[in-house]
């Protein structure tokens, strides 16, 4: 999978950008955004979906390019979408996109979403690293937790394999590589986290995590 990151200006294809929380009253910021790498192997989320199910079997009929190819794929392609689209939504999450190279299915998940309701006082590396290790499984392993410097600001790497669904504890259990992030411009926190079932890829998509995060901007 190519790791190129993109060096022209973003634009709708490699860039998901995001609207304000409804519980950020703090947030002085508009957008947030994320360049993808090689684009055309990400389906971006359109969580502004008024009828996700729509969307969904219509992003599954661009995706696959033969018209001859199966209905079963299509569909489940169109059910994986939006399960993650569910997921996304129900997270709030500011934006999202999953690995899904052309005429293949969903390999990977990314979003970012903005943590709310954390104490000023709480709005540091070593709160955040507290919070991380003090976090229940099911783990198949002890997390890895490094500390990071993002162009964001200082962040909080959290490897672990870990639920599909974190808030729920339900789902499969995948490899995952969350940045916790504190903007140095903005008194809030982000996560951007990205998920993933091919375990073989690991080291690969853990690489993609950690480009994905370096290119997070609020504007």
């Amino acid at each position: 999978m190519p790791q190129t990151p993109l060096t022209h200006a973003a634009d709708t294809a490699d860039t998901a950008d995001a609207a304000d929380t409804a519980d950020a009253a703090s947030a002085d910021w508009h957008q947030c955004r994320v360049t993808l790498p090689a684009p055309h192997n990400w389906l971006v989320l359109d969580l502004t979906a008024e009828r996700p199910e729509e969307w969904a079997r219509a992003a599954a009929d661009e995706h696959f390019s033969a018209d001859d190819a199966p209905a079963d794929r299509r569909d489940a392609f169109a059910e994986d979408v939006l399960w993650y689209w569910a997921l996304a939504a129900r997270q709030k999450a500011l934006c999202a996109a999953v690995l899904a190279p052309q005429d293949g299915g969903v390999a990977a998940f990314y979003c970012v979403r903005e943590l709310g309701g954390i104490p000023a006082e709480s709005l540091r590396l070593d709160a955040l690293r507290a919070e991380a290790e003090a976090a229940e499984g099911p783990f198949f392993r002890p997390p890895e937790i490094t500390e990071v410097e993002l162009p964001l600001g200082a962040a909080l790497r959290v490897h672990r394999l870990e639920p599909t669904d974190p808030e729920t504890d339900s789902g499969n259990v995948l490899e995952g590589v969350a940045h916790y992030v504190l903007p140095r411009a903005h008194p809030t926190v982000l996560e951007s986290r990205l998920l993933w079932q091919a375990m073989g890829l690991g080291e690969e998509l853990a690489m993609v995590a950690d480009e994905l995060a370096a290119s997070v901007r609020l504007v």
